[in-house]
């Protein structure tokens, strides 16, 4: 931050250490596996999609059971906005 970072992107970062370093930045953290308390969250398209047979545990596949990637994107976008993702599950 001090050295003029815009954002800082965690990745597979235990969930209390990326709530703490959240509080303690006036940027905006991005989670990717580091819990809820991120300002905000990012997945990669093909893990969000389900594409790969093993997945992430951080992700989650929002493809499954709607009508193609616009709805499981949409499904995304309501999912962080709610705060049902990401779940306990999906975090170190």
């Amino acid at each position: 931050e001090a050295a003029g970072a815009g954002l800082i992107v965690l990745e597979m970062v235990p969930a209390a250490l990326a709530q703490a370093v959240t509080a303690a930045l006036a940027i905006p953290t991005i989670g990717i596996g580091a819990g809820a308390d991120c300002a905000g969250q990012v997945l990669v398209l093909y893990d969000m999609l389900g594409l790969y047979p093993r997945a992430p545990k951080f992700s989650k596949n929002f493809l499954a059971g709607t009508d193609g990637i616009e709805a499981a994107t949409r499904a995304y976008v309501a999912a962080v906005k709610d705060g049902s993702f990401p779940a306990a599950e999906h975090a170190f």
